[in-house]
């Protein structure tokens, strides 16, 4: 294709735009925008003549909202309609599989794929996954318990609801236009607790006004000290219990269909980024008709830019335990190491002043091939005793996925993906959906296998749980691999 023909067809694509903008502002009677999106048709005949334009007006162009889409489409109340085929979906899903191919269904491409994916060839997003399917549950009989069972327990010594929580995880408003409010409203409504990554795309004052409950705070080894002092101040100000350092992020892991999608924050507008945009229109229109998003809890100010470029940029690989008993002293309170996946690990940072042990290898989004979280739990327990909290995450899938962490040594249990997949899938609703079926899960599990309280389940749990071999037999059926059981599968 000739430069003027290419020229040709972006000019194309930006009077199609402007159309559309021009019909929308006459609904709204945006005059005042109208005129300035009139301007821009100057640039484009100076595109199509060759001309150059200037930096800042480019950069209008190939932005909508620097154009200004948004505050014309939020006028325009057509996200009902948009959104009506994900809510049918929604209500008809009856477990975390079914989330997931809601949030596939909704989401564009290069988001679900972000979410859904592990590092390299995903074998470890895959394990994380079979290790449960190779627990067996020896259950009691004639417990005399009857549903609903008290899931009540304590993370960082606060009364929560529920033994499980929604993990920190970045960007949420990529997912939903909701973003963590949704995670939030969902906390709240089931009383337990919340978490904010420091890569969030919502506020740390916005989130306290929308949870009362206990909030910890996650935050990554960043290069700048006074950064990090500034949005530790922040937290403590915004009302959070705690504090987890991620410790597994020093690299950004390999994820090859973030590579191969072109994913970036916002997205590049490219031709086929656009394309997989006209598939999704509630995605789409939730994306372009709400302001952009930015990472609100360090300076919201910056606009949200390539992830894998801000890491790079700003993630301190040389993070030590020198660093961390420094980042421990500015806290002072509870604190937890995420990312831990040996004993003697978990021994050094119990010596060096972390109370909380958060067993993880990050979704197996990063070094390929790490462990299953569930296999290392046992150990990590008898290497920290009793005493010491520990949190576990990593390919929870279901709530008898809970309750066999819980028996073999963790006294909480985070979960990503699945109230991500409720999320995608339908924001809020989404979200308090995903805490249901898990919920439900629970109970049921603990119940038939003859334990009435989570206290009982840690006590009696190590009697309950046997190992053995995985077999094909742990695949429902042969559509499993379409529903995303074992992961990493495109």
């Amino acid at each position: 294709m000739s430069s003027v023909t290419k020229k040709a067809a972006y000019v194309s694509q930006d009077l199609s735009l402007l159309t559309f903008l021009k019909l929308a502002s006459l609904h709204t009677q945006c005059t005042a925008d109208l005129k300035h999106y009139c301007t821009i048709s100057v640039f484009i005949k100076e595109t199509l003549l060759g001309t150059k334009a200037s930096p800042d007006t480019a950069a209008m162009v190939i932005n909508p909202h620097k154009l200004g889409v948004h505050k014309l489409l939020k006028h325009i109340p057509l996200n009902a309609i948009f959104d009506a085929p994900s809510k049918a979906r929604l209500r008809k899903a009856v477990n975390i599989a079914d989330l997931r191919l809601c949030a596939k269904q909704r989401a564009h491409k290069m988001v679900f794929d972000y979410l859904d994916a592990g590092a390299d060839d995903e074998i470890s997003l895959r394990r994380g996954k079979d290790a449960y399917s190779e627990l067996e549950m020896h259950f009691h009989i004639l417990s005399g318990l009857k549903p609903p069972l008290d899931l009540s327990t304590k993370i960082f010594g606060k009364d929560v609801k529920l033994p499980f929580f929604g993990c920190p995880t970045a960007g949420n408003r990529m997912f939903h236009w909701e973003g963590e409010t949704a995670a939030a409203r969902a906390a709240q409504h089931h009383g337990t607790l919340y978490g904010l990554s420091s890569l969030a795309t919502t506020g740390i004052t916005e989130i306290g006004k929308l949870t009362s409950g206990p909030k910890v705070f996650q935050l990554y080894v960043w290069k700048d000290r006074e950064l990090v002092k500034d949005v530790l101040a922040k937290a403590k100000e915004g009302g959070f219990d705690a504090l987890a350092l991620t410790v597994d992020f020093t690299w950004y892991g390999n994820r090859e269909r973030d590579i191969r999608n072109d994913f970036s924050i916002p997205p590049k507008y490219s031709l086929n980024q656009m394309i997989e945009a006209i598939k999704k229109p509630a995605w789409t229109y939730d994306f372009l008709s709400h302001e952009a998003y930015t990472y609100a809890c360090i300076n919201t100010e910056v606009p949200a830019d390539s992830l894998a470029a801000f890491v790079n940029s700003q993630i301190a690989p040389e993070f030590d335990w020198k660093d961390a008993e420094w980042l421990l002293g500015e806290w002072n309170g509870p604190s937890a190491v995420k990312g831990v996946c040996r004993p003697d690990d978990a021994i050094r940072a119990v010596e060096t002043g972390f109370t909380t042990m958060w067993v993880s290898n990050h979704g197996a989004r990063q070094l390929e091939t790490s462990p299953a979280t569930i296999d290392v739990l046992p150990s990590i327990r008898e290497a920290v005793g009793p005493d010491v909290e520990i949190i576990l995450d990593g390919g929870v899938q279901r709530g008898t996925d809970i309750c066999k962490a819980l028996a073999l040594g963790a006294d909480s249990v985070g979960v990503g993906k699945p109230y991500l997949y409720g999320l995608a899938a339908g924001g809020t609703e989404g979200v308090i959906k995903a805490y249901d079926i898990l919920k439900v899960e629970l109970d049921r599990a603990m119940g038939l296998l003859g334990t009435g309280t989570v206290d009982e389940l840690k006590k009696r749990g190590p009697g309950l749980i046997k190992k053995r071999n995985g077999s094909v037999r742990d695949y429902p059926d042969r559509y499993a691999y379409e529903r995303g059981y074992g992961g990493g599968v495109i």
